[in-house]
């Protein structure tokens, strides 16, 4: 008669099977789920934090082989799924977590024209594409471009509760200034009207589920960000950048006041970091070369990757195709999907830290 098989035997085994992302097995991660045992027939979920893994068909196969090995097993089935883990649920500052929202980010820069709004739109595209729920906000309130680079016009409405309903385009819901003012209307607020703005767009937006929620920030160092840190628990920053010295510089007091307001920058982007000329494919550094990084390392940043010019982007943004939609298998796709990547597992690092994960072992 074969030997009884236990869940902790199953357990055990387990953990010898690691987030490669997170350094630790999925045992301690409490990623092991709903484990059915009927006779020497083993079921179980692992449950990941992040969409995208690319490992996450090795590791379904490593832990079936652990599972199998089990005297007394005579088959396993492992599932894989994901749960995107909220980082706005423990604010150590007291600032309530906005309902149905897991993780807010900003993304900023020091300065304006070097694509910050480009970059938003294309991040929160390549998360959806991952897999994960994602909605926009366009903060920038002096220059509401989101609704132009989605290719969206619409005029927001409410439902019968009373909240905002987003607007839609791509998967990704969206609330701009742009679908309450006309194209050419100018903002003209003061600091107490753009916190009040803010508020509204957090707190009487219809967010249901959505795994991260992307902040496109005015560029500069202004009231938007002292209002968005004194309004929500923001998961973190990121900060975009051109290798230029003029926006390096501006970009050091960006990451600053993201320190200074308690906001973890998640990492810099450097954009327009390079242009291949189409024809000899020669590679010229207009703006520059390695200013980004090396910022990110001189302030011990996380450095998120290289976006080169590349016609196609700006064509993208002002047809409301954004290159993450029109050329998805592009380089400068590409590297807006592995930004993206990273992001996503800094914040699945983040949302377990406060169980118990040491910083120093998150790679």
């Amino acid at each position: 008669m074969p030997p009884a098989v236990s869940e902790a035997a199953v357990l055990d085994v387990l953990r010898t099977v690691r987030d490669p992302d997170l350094n630790r097995d999925v045992v301690a991660l409490k990623f092991v789920k709903n484990v059915r045992i009927d006779a020497g027939h083993v079921a179980l979920t692992i449950e990941l934090a992040t969409h995208g893994a690319p490992w996450k068909e090795a590791m379904r196969a490593q832990a079936r082989e652990a599972v199998a090995g089990i005297p007394g097993v005579s088959s396993a089935a492992v599932e894989m799924a994901v749960q995107v883990r909220s980082t706005t649920s423990a604010d150590p500052a007291g600032k309530a977590a906005v309902p149905g929202v897991k993780n807010i980010i900003a993304v900023g820069a020091g300065k304006g024209g070097v694509g910050k709004t480009t970059v938003a739109v294309n991040l929160a595209i390549a998360l959806s594409q991952m897999g994960s729920r994602v909605a926009l906000i366009d903060g920038d309130v002096y220059g509401p471009n989101v609704p132009l680079m989605l290719g969206i016009t619409t005029q927001l409405a409410g439902d019968e509760g009373g909240q905002i309903v987003p607007a839609e385009q791509y998967g990704i819901k969206l609330v701009s200034m742009a679908f309450m003012a006309g194209d050419d209307t100018p903002v003209i607020w003061r600091g107490p009207m753009l916190h009040s703005v803010i508020q509204q767009f957090f707190r009487q937006v219809r967010w249901e589920n959505i795994d991260y929620l992307i902040v496109d920030m005015p560029p500069g160092t202004g009231d938007i960000a002292l209002s968005l840190s004194q309004t929500v628990p923001v998961s973190g920053s990121v900060v975009v950048t051109t290798p230029q010295i003029v926006s390096v510089a501006d970009t050091r007091r960006a990451v600053r006041m993201y320190q200074k307001l308690n906001i973890t920058p998640l990492g810099l982007i450097e954009n327009m970091s390079h242009f291949v000329c189409p024809d000899c494919r020669h590679e010229s550094d207009i703006f520059g070369k390695g200013g980004g990084e090396a910022l990110a390392l001189e302030m011990s940043v996380p450095f998120l990757g290289r976006v080169p010019i590349y016609e196609p982007i700006r064509i993208g943004g002002d047809t409301g195709v954004p290159i993450t939609i029109g050329e998805r298998e592009s380089p400068a796709a590409q590297s807006f999907h592995a930004a993206a990547r990273q992001i996503a597992v800094q914040l699945s690092a983040a949302s377990y830290r406060k169980t118990a994960i040491p910083l120093m072992q998150i790679r």
